[in-house]
């Protein structure tokens, strides 16, 4: 029996994970074990009784005492086990089924003791001191396929944001707050500085290099369109060789004359130009009349429905864009949210100071939050334990623990046979 009971005890070490099945299974094994010993002890009792009854021998009494004594032991214990998750027999023996009948009590005493005894600012704190979770976020980073979920799993929740978001209401908001921003701006100053500064980073300077030059290919091309003007303003008694002279000249000149002004940056057209811009500038600033007319273009934007669908269409774009980008695999959007994941893996993995910081706002708030709700945790057992069923924890329970208490049984039946068995030497010895 020891020897079975050394091999089975090694078994279990050696099993530290099983299905409910597999602990079903091991606790029938050991119980008809328990089981078979009792059956052995009676079938040893009854057989000593009926030899002692043909024969003297003095030896088979002491048998006798040792089988009595271990059935006695093993029927107690079968019933103290037996009576921590069943009613013995069926029979509601008062103290019996104490696991289903006590569950509340002992939901709530596992709660306290987890509590007070794990759950304490002196078992909690040299486990929070060595949490290095910038460490572990980190090492997590590192790995090309974890980057990529985690990218993919930003890009998802954004898409159902983006997606969730009341159209209606984000339209309004920019309306609202455009509407407002265009109240507060003075139009007169800023087109005013616009201009001025336009003018002097020499904005203007493409734009009439531009013009001078599209007017002139346009003269140097329709050469043909002037000379038939000529032909037509001039006088019956000019020969047309003349009026071709004259409608060739006039093209020359002005071809020649815009690209002067397309290539000479100090011309006079050009600087006239930018007088007037500046002069145009100063005015806007500066006269009544301007100042009128954009107040009423203004107030014109501000009252009208024009404001509200422009405020949709912009919401539109934006929230198509935000998509389109969401979608794609290399869209910029994409490829920043790349780099972002990238330069946070190399802050968490190379500033030490961005680590020491991160650790020790987590461990002082993971600190602050496990002592501050420490009794949910114990509220959270005993109303897990206090909602089972009865059976179920019973079962639960028996599954667990119950393959050990059945080696109760066996020490039960074979201490109390050698306690038996001493009693029944003494008794024989001392009268």
């Amino acid at each position: 029996a020891f020897g079975f009971f050394i091999g089975i005890t090694c078994d279990n070490a050696k099993t530290k994970a099983m299905t409910n099945e597999e602990k079903r299974i091991q606790l029938r094994k050991y119980k008809f074990f328990a089981t078979g010993l009792f059956l052995l002890m009676m079938a040893i009792f009854i057989t000593s009784t009926l030899l002692l009854r043909q024969h003297s021998w003095v030896w088979l009494g002491y048998v006798k005492a040792f089988s009595e004594a271990a059935m006695v032991g093993a029927l107690a214990d079968w019933f103290a086990v037996t009576a921590l998750f069943h009613y013995p027999l069926g029979i509601k023996i008062p103290h019996t089924n104490l696991i289903e009948n006590s569950k509340q009590r002992i939901g709530d005493n596992l709660g306290h003791f987890v509590v007070d005894n794990f759950l304490t600012a002196e078992n909690i704190r040299p486990y929070i001191g060595k949490l290095n979770v910038a460490q572990y976020i980190a090492d997590w980073l590192q790995k090309p396929q974890n980057k990529t979920l985690l990218q993919q799993e930003i890009k998802s929740w954004l898409q159902k944001i983006v997606m969730q978001l009341d159209d209606a209401f984000i339209a309004d908001l920019i309306a609202r707050k455009g509407k407002e921003l265009i109240h507060t701006l003075n139009v007169n100053l800023l087109l005013s500085n616009g201009i001025t500064y336009l003018v002097e980073k020499g904005a203007q300077e493409k734009v009439v290099g531009f013009i001078a030059g599209k007017l002139r290919d346009y003269i140097t091309e329709n050469e043909s369109m002037v000379r038939d003007r000529v032909k037509a303003e001039s006088s019956m008694l000019i020969p047309g060789f003349v009026d071709n002279l004259i409608a060739k000249k006039i093209t020359s000149g002005l071809a020649r004359y815009f690209e002067e002004i397309e290539q000479d940056k100090q011309h006079k057209v050009r600087l006239d130009i930018q007088k007037q811009l500046l002069q145009l500038a100063e005015d806007i600033k500066a006269k009544t009349e301007w100042y009128d007319e954009l107040r009423t273009l203004k107030e014109d934007l501000l009252s009208s429905t024009k404001t509200d669908a422009m405020a949709a269409d912009i919401w539109e774009s934006i929230k198509a864009s935000l998509l389109e980008g969401l979608q794609q695999e290399h869209s910029g959007l994409t490829l920043y949210m790349a780099k972002t994941i990238d330069d946070l893996a190399d802050t968490f993995r190379k500033d030490e100071a961005f680590i020491d910081k991160t650790n020790r706002w987590i461990r002082y708030n993971a600190y602050k939050v496990i002592l501050k709700q420490r009794h949910k945790a114990g509220d959270l057992i005993s109303n897990t334990v206090g909602n089972w069923q009865g059976r179920d924890l019973s079962e639960k329970l028996e599954l667990e623990v119950g393959k050990d208490l059945q080696f109760i049984r066996v020490n039960g039946t074979l201490v109390g046979g050698l306690v038996g068995l001493l009693i029944y030497a003494l008794s024989h010895w001392l009268l």
